[in-house]
């Protein structure tokens, strides 16, 4: 088995590097691959902030990335949960951060807005921290 790295991983999907792109496909659909959570949350943040991919077009491609059969990933109940409530419209660091904690706990953050989008999901979970 193999642990990728990010650029790894933004490479197979971009499909933009005439020479590296191809060497991505071939080591995804050959070899066992392993996927750490990071690398999931960096690849987001590269393909939004580098490439300009929309929330709807990265989690697409997240999805497809972890269908395929050679690929693993950590933590892939938490990683699943965040990709359908990425699908529900949260952002993906967000909705794995949520879905990555500890069950029973409750989740703080002073963003108001992920607050109310949670709630409107049904993630009572999310609570504001009083100042």
């Amino acid at each position: 088995m193999l642990a990728v790295d990010t650029n790894v991983v933004v490479r197979f999907l971009a499909n933009d590097d005439p020479r590296q792109s191809p060497l991505t496909r071939d080591l995804f659909l050959s070899q066992r691959i392993w996927i750490a959570k990071s690398v999931l949350l960096e690849t987001d943040w590269v393909l939004r902030n580098s490439y300009g991919m929309d929330r709807v077009a990265i989690h697409f491609a997240l999805t497809r990335l972890l269908t395929l059969p050679m690929v693993m990933v950590e933590d892939e109940p938490a990683v699943n949960k965040a990709l359908v409530l990425g699908e529900q419209g949260l952002d993906f660091a967000d909705a794995l951060h949520l879905a990555s904690r500890p069950p029973g706990s409750r989740f703080v953050t002073f963003d108001r807005a992920l607050i109310r989008r949670t709630k409107r999901l049904g993630e009572s979970a999310v609570t504001d921290l009083p100042l």
